[in-house]
């Protein structure tokens, strides 16, 4: 029996370029889409809402609603970092249902390569210094150093590896190698990966991810509009939002907000996760991969290690294939948000539309995780559950 859905995803891009020497962020936005209405067969006048996160230029969505001549009847410029994007794909259900809204437009772009901005820096949020700033910049923390701390933690706590750990970037490369955009093709080993230099212990260079230019959108419709479309469009059939933070101290390091938003997600599509066909899960390091896996209930806690051994999450061969493009860990991170690009790979799965090396046969219900701020300090999470057209 086909599952209902209030929403659907009916166009996807990706923007091909690493490096945007050439283009302002707002003709990122404006190519992507572009690019995404082209793929849903739609124009921008058919575009009523407007979706984005707030370092849009332009007083968020009214400079970016202006630039690309959209006539709005909502807006939305909601801020979760990396999983703004899952997030904003909730919203726009919501506005749908609600009959605020009928299309959906979600964009993302940026250009921290081009600009020679540094990933590994912790910066000062946009409209001034966020509240922990006085508490922990003193100690100018650096991202990688923060994702360390997880990392070493959960390996105290549950004897995780650096082998293990590095069994995700052999997964990411050996699907990343099949794209001929991702940033490193190269099809790495265990080996490889431990013995690249270490940036923060127990992290090596290769358990970070790449830093690039880019973006991405997508068009969200109404089930009436999807209808009319075809059969390409993918059903949004659950969506869960966590916030997970410091407490005032007592914080764990070995979960993610995941923990949260999963369960929510997997609830209201009203699967579990070993109906999971296919898994986009938010991927700046290593430990973020192994970590949400535990927390959306992949495996249990503290045997992510094992989980993803031995090639478990490549694509024809592991249990769980993920991030078959290749990932932030390959493949891009455009605008140091590597959320958008999880959902547009879920989609093209369940299109099988995937490279034919990665498609996953008869992929019907696909997962796709963002992870915004940090797993050591406060993460907004999202997680949202996709079906194809005739789940």
């Amino acid at each position: 029996m086909a599952r209902a859905a209030r929403a659907y995803i009916a166009g996807i891009y990706e923007h091909p370029t690493r490096k945007a020497v050439d283009k302002t962020v707002p003709m990122l936005h404006a190519e992507v889409a572009r690019g995404a209405l082209a793929d849903a067969g739609l124009s921008k006048d058919d575009v009523d809402g407007f979706f984005s996160d707030s370092s849009l230029p332009g007083l968020g969505g009214l400079g970016m609603a202006e630039y690309l001549g959209l006539n709005l009847k909502y807006t939305d410029t909601t801020e979760t970092g990396g999983s703004s994007y899952l997030v904003h794909l909730g919203h726009a259900a919501d506005a749908i249902a609600a009959g605020k809204c009928n299309v959906g437009l979600i964009t993302l772009a940026g250009r921290p390569r081009a600009e020679g901005m540094q990933q590994l820096k912790s910066g000062t949020a946009s409209g001034g210094q966020p509240p922990e700033w006085g508490f922990e910049h003193p100690y100018r923390p650096m991202v990688a150093n923060l994702y360390a701390m997880a990392a070493m933690r959960h390996m105290y706590e549950y004897g995780t590896t650096s082998e293990q750990l590095a069994w995700i970037k052999v997964a990411a490369s050996h699907h990343a190698h099949h794209n001929q955009h991702a940033m490193l093709r190269d099809i790495v080993t265990v080996e490889d990966v431990v013995n690249s230099p270490m940036i923060a212990d127990p992290l090596h260079r290769l358990d970070c991810c790449v830093i690039s230019d880019g973006g991405g959108a997508l068009v969200v419709v109404s089930p009436e509009i999807a209808k009319s479309l075809g059969d390409r469009s993918v059903k949004l059939l659950g969506q869960g939002v966590g916030i997970k933070h410091l407490n005032g101290g007592r914080f764990d390091l070995t979960y993610t907000g995941a923990a949260i938003s999963g369960p929510i997600a997997f609830n209201e599509a009203n699967v579990v996760p070993t109906d999971i066909d296919y898994a986009s899960i938010y991927d700046s390091f290593t430990i973020t991969v192994l970590e949400t896996l535990e927390d959306l209930g992949f495996c249990e806690k503290g045997k992510g290690g094992a989980f993803v051994s031995d090639g478990n999450l490549i694509s024809g061969v592991g249990r769980l294939p993920f991030n078959t493009d290749g990932g932030g860990l390959c493949n891009n991170h455009p605008a140091n948000r590597g959320g958008m690009t999880k959902v547009i790979e879920a989609v093209r799965q369940l299109r099988g539309e995937a490279h034919p090396a990665v498609q996953v046969p008869d992929c019907t219900l696909a997962l796709a995780h963002g992870t915004g701020g940090g797993i050591a300090q406060r993460t907004g999470a999202a997680t949202v559950i996709l079906g194809s057209n005739d789940a």
